[in-house]
């Protein structure tokens, strides 16, 4: 039985070297493999599969994003074994042990699973990045997948991503409208930073679904989160809680994300974010 297989999607992606960390914390060989393709989830599993049956590893993980997610679950099902996701410690053994997120991040689980390798996959931005010491091998899944991508079209961010934006200012219903996220605008600009929002503004279609923060949606982790007018859900907290800091703007004085926050301003947010735009532009001299 050889060491620890690690499927990443991409060498650089901070996510991948996050999985990587905990790799390595199981002071085994690492073996990284990025899967190369167009992505069709029967196929990549199916090659996924077929190299782990060859290695005979001890643990297989892969990072806890949709994609990772989906994978390890199908090679799971064709090797007939448990699959634990989003793990933030895992001890080898029979059984292994696993600490993971469970309820959108409010609480942790440990967790004993059977079966030999243990699939897992490494909860996003619970572990510190750490680069790969050498250059993952390529996997290239068979090319006649029944699904197969035809067609490509990037979400207009505008500038610069939420994952990789140093300070993101998000919206909630408390915004109003979409017309009200022209100040939240402001104030990342401002900031260099993104503008994401809760998934009550794309229910109601103010945002497009790429903008959202939180369980089902984008998961962050900036120097600095300003959560406006958002009322601090489970699941919203789940896609937030990577942030370093996090300032909460609510008029709501009991809402919940308060409990969370490092930072909180009671009052109406449309109040709030002019004067504070107009404050950074005066300390800039603008």
């Amino acid at each position: 039985m050889s060491g620890i297989l690690l499927f990443a999607f991409e060498a650089d992606d901070e996510l991948s070297q996050q999985a990587s960390a905990l790799a390595a914390a199981l002071h085994g060989d690492l073996d990284a493999i990025t899967v190369q393709g167009s992505y069709a989830p029967a196929a990549w599993a199916a090659a996924i599969a077929e190299e782990v049956s060859e290695r005979s590893p001890r643990a297989v993980l892969a990072p806890g994003t949709e994609r990772g997610n989906e994978l390890l679950a199908h090679v799971g099902a064709l090797l007939d074994l448990p699959m634990a996701a989003n793990c933030t410690a895992v001890t080898l053994g029979d059984p292994a042990r696993v600490t993971r997120v469970r309820w959108g991040g409010s609480l942790l689980e440990e967790a004993l699973v059977h079966g030999s390798p243990l699939l897992a996959t490494v909860a996003p931005h619970a572990v510190t990045a750490q680069p790969f010491t050498t250059p993952p091998r390529a996997l290239a899944p068979a090319a006649d997948a029944p699904v197969r991508v035809t067609e490509r079209i990037e979400a207009a961010t505008g500038g610069i991503s939420l994952t990789d934006a140093p300070v993101v200012v998000s919206g909630g219903r408390g915004v109003g409208s979409s017309e009200g996220f022209a100040v939240i605008e402001e104030l990342a600009a401002l900031l260099d930073g993104a503008v994401g929002c809760s998934r009550a503004v794309t229910s109601a279609g103010w945002r497009p679904h790429s903008d959202q923060v939180g369980q089902t949606g984008t998961k962050v982790s900036p120097e600095l989160y300003i959560a406006c007018g958002i009322s601090g859900a489970t699941q919203h907290m789940a896609g937030c809680k990577g942030a370093k800091k996090l300032l909460a703007i609510n008029a709501d004085g009991e809402a919940s994300i308060f409990a969370s926050a490092d930072y909180g301003v009671i009052g109406d947010l449309h109040e709030v974010l002019p004067a504070v735009c107009a404050q950074i532009r005066k300390a800039r001299g603008a």
